[in-house]
């Protein structure tokens, strides 16, 4: 597994930070079929008690092929988050390409008022080392 550095981004409070890991040993780059797994920790750094409802994901191979990718919640919870709490989760992506990146929101709501709100997931790159990097700039 090869480490990934760390993406960081806070909306309303709300820290997202996510780390991608290349998976060598579950990835045939001979077959083109490259994966990656990724650790999120969302932390809620405001005074409002939250839910995580939905996510939405943008997840963009080296090619600039485009999957888009909604579900409820992530890994199957809806975590709810008082302030000072943090919810963490594993999950992964397979592409096509040695290399690519992932976008997207989590849709949250203020569980006292029900006032809904998107919390920005960082652009993040998906980097082998089978060809040079896709990083952002």
């Amino acid at each position: 597994m090869t480490k990934g550095d760390s993406f960081i981004a806070t909306t309303r409070g709300i820290r997202v930070a996510v780390r991608a890991f290349y998976l060598a040993e579950q990835s045939m780059p001979e077959s083109a079929q490259f994966v990656w797994a990724y650790q999120v920790e969302i932390a809620n750094l405001g005074p409002e008690t939250v839910q995580l409802i939905r996510r939405t994901w943008q997840i963009m191979d080296g090619t600039g092929r485009t999957q888009q990718v909604q579900g409820a919640g992530v890994v199957g919870e809806q975590p709810i988050l008082e302030p000072g709490g943090r919810f963490e989760y594993t999950s992964g992506t397979p592409l096509g390409t040695p290399s690519g990146f992932m976008r997207g929101a989590y849709h949250m709501v203020v569980r006292e008022t029900g006032e809904a709100f998107d919390v920005a997931i960082p652009d993040f790159s998906l980097d082998s080392p089978h060809l040079p990097s896709a990083r952002l700039h």
